[in-house]
């Protein structure tokens, strides 16, 4: 696949939504935490038809909540002139969607899971790096949450099924081709998206999304991080897996269409 050029990398200047500013509509990534969002969320952010690239921690319940969000995400990166959709991920459950609001007719919602051992090793050694104690930073804690998450996933696909499309979390470093044109597709992007990204003024910062080495590099390295040892109680462990297996069961079962390892 020939990749197009990464967006150059933008200041953090803003641009505040007005009355001429183009109707957008929206990409929601529907995943858990540790599952490469924010690499996808800089690759579709990084072409010139999608803005948005980072965690915004809202809901969307109603159509003021749409237009919260432009109003948020225009206060630290400019918006593209030529954008037609406005990204974001939700990644807790305490964040809300409803899709049966008229604005999200169009909408398009990507789900996506990554396998438990590696997401739980992952969570438990980011938060437990953190100078403040976190419920994440435990395996108890870190499976609750992955667990939890999984099933309000699971509802989600029984609830709308045919609503979205699924893609397995690692293809983003194992098979990048593959899933970057079937995103591109899904979309109706009228140019591929491109391996390579930008930086943007949220680029790195602690609470919106990845902030390790690997984002500053700007392109996808084709090689999945390695795992953290952290050890993990087989009990938890086992609970996640029924989970990831259920939960992912689900999911492709209802999806409009799969991208699978």
């Amino acid at each position: 696949m020939n990749n197009a050029e990464p967006s150059p990398t933008r200041p953090g200047s803003t641009s505040e939504p007005g009355p001429m500013t183009p109707p957008r509509s929206r990409i929601f990534l529907l995943s858990h935490m540790r599952a490469y969002t924010s690499l996808v969320g800089h690759i579709l952010g990084s072409h010139p038809e999608i803005d948005g690239y980072y965690e915004l921690h809202r809901s969307y319940l109603s159509a003021d909540d749409l237009e919260a969000q432009l109003a948020q995400y225009a206060a630290h990166d400019a918006l593209k002139p030529n954008g037609r959709y406005l990204f974001d991920k939700l990644l807790h459950n305490d964040h809300a969607l409803n899709l049966a609001l008229p604005e999200l007719a169009d909408a398009t919602v990507l789900v996506s899971l990554l396998e438990p051992e590696a997401t739980l090793k992952s969570t438990i050694d980011l938060f437990a790096r953190k100078s403040r104690e976190d419920l994440y930073a435990t395996p108890a804690g870190a499976t609750r949450y992955y667990v939890d998450r999984l099933a309000a996933l699971a509802e989600l696909s029984l609830g709308h099924p045919g609503r979205y499309r699924y893609f397995d979390a690692p293809l983003i470093c194992d098979d990048p081709p593959r899933l970057l044109a079937a995103l591109a597709d899904w979309l109706g992007l009228a140019a591929p998206l491109s391996e390579s990204y930008g930086t943007f003024a949220m680029t790195g910062v602690p609470g919106a999304g990845d902030s390790s080495p690997a984002m500053a590099t700007g392109r996808i390295l084709r090689r999945r991080p390695s795992i953290p040892d952290v050890a993990l109680d087989p009990a938890l462990l086992q609970q996640a897996e029924a989970a990831y297996r259920d939960c992912r069961a689900r999911l492709i079962a209802h999806a409009a269409e799969t991208v699978l390892m």
